[in-house]
């Protein structure tokens, strides 16, 4: 990701894969998983895997929640005003959902494709921790946020200048979830292909309760550029069908409600967000996706996130690039809890 006149890009996601190596450390037996000691234990019956779900939703605990998130928010705009719901066992805003994101096959797009497994986990659990002990008022949901779909440089067979992940890749991604007992993100940069091509591809992991959905706009390419050559866009339309379709999956299969991730930095990267819908199967978040010093992410964050709410609100910290420019710190979770609203989806790169 790089810096351009001010604004957030970012840095070289746009690289071919040349070498597919299945990392087989990452992929335990299916029902087990390795411990940080390499010890194969159950997992069949993780929380993550097959969460409980709630006969009713407490809205007042809901309300109350929003308003905290809201931090005194005097704009209008926080908490948002609607009247929908979200079904029995959501998440958000009971929990925070902090997580690390990545692609598997790469060490330069995030902190999952730099460590093996038991690495993440114990830099991953830090950050629990860290989150937990700022505020012990909201436990913390780990996640593992992984790019499912990779925006390259160059066209593949089909045109779409994405390339898919194989599903032995995903696997892994969803092996090392368990580890940990947190749930998955699944990310598609869909380059010169669409949300309404790519999203269906991901359905058997999306009947999953624990897999939910990210996507990011910077690498949509409606214009026919070349990833990496601007930063693309996505509309309401975009999102709505993500949504629409996310609810069908919880409504046919029975499952709590889903998170979609919706990745923003720049004013043009989000067409029409007045016009998103919200739905009582799904969870959206407008997640805050730029690197830089801390006051230019202070404000990205008021001018896109805060100034056009949605429902929730995320942040994305990279350990590397937000160190670049002076004052060469990161954001704690004790700064970011003091922003209006306050985030209650933190992502690590």
């Amino acid at each position: 990701m790089k810096k351009l006149n001010g604004k957030f890009f970012r840095q070289a996601n746009i690289a071919i894969v040349s070498t597919f190596i299945i990392l087989s450390s990452c992929t335990p037996k299916a029902g087990s998983s390795k411990n940080d000691t390499g010890e194969v234990q159950d997992s069949t019956n993780l929380q993550a895997e097959e969460p409980a779900k709630a006969e009713v939703l407490d809205t007042l605990a809901y309300n109350q929640k929003l308003l905290a998130l809201a931090n005194g928010d005097t704009t209008g705009r926080w908490p948002v005003k609607s009247k929908v719901y979200p079904l029995p066992g959501a998440i958000l805003p009971f929990k925070r959902v902090v997580a690390y994101y990545g692609n598997l096959y790469s060490k330069n797009m995030g902190i999952l494709g730099e460590y093996p497994p038991a690495e993440v986990w114990k830099r991953l659990n830090e950050e629990v921790a860290a989150w937990t002990k700022a505020d012990s008022t909201t436990p913390v949901q780990p996640a593992i946020h992984y790019i499912a779909a990779v925006a390259q440089g160059i066209p593949m067979k089909d045109g779409s200048y994405t390339m898919r992940m194989p599903e032995s890749q995903i696997d892994s991604a969803l092996s090392i979830a368990k580890m940990g007992n947190a749930i998955v993100f699944l990310d598609l940069q869909v380059g010169h292909s669409n949300v309404q091509q790519e999203v269906p591809r991901l359905e058997k992991y999306l009947k999953k309760p624990q897999v939910n959905l990210g996507i990011d706009p910077e690498f949509s390419m409606k214009d026919g550029s070349k990833p990496g050559r601007k930063i693309g866009t996505m509309n309401a339309d975009d999102i709505n069908f993500c949504s629409e379709y996310l609810a069908k999956v919880v409504k046919e299969n029975n499952l709590p409600p889903k998170i979609l991730i919706v990745h923003r930095f720049t004013q043009g990267m989000i067409r029409n967000y007045q016009d998103i819908k919200l739905r009582p199967e799904v969870q959206i978040v407008m997640n805050m996706d730029g690197w830089g010093e801390p006051v230019l992410k202070r404000s990205t964050y008021k001018l896109y996130i805060r100034k056009e709410p949605v429902q929730f609100t995320g942040f994305k910290l990279f350990y590397k690039n937000d160190l670049k420019k002076a004052p060469h710190v990161m954001l704690t979770p004790d700064d970011l809890l003091k922003l209006q609203p306050q985030p209650i989806y933190i992502q690590y790169q």
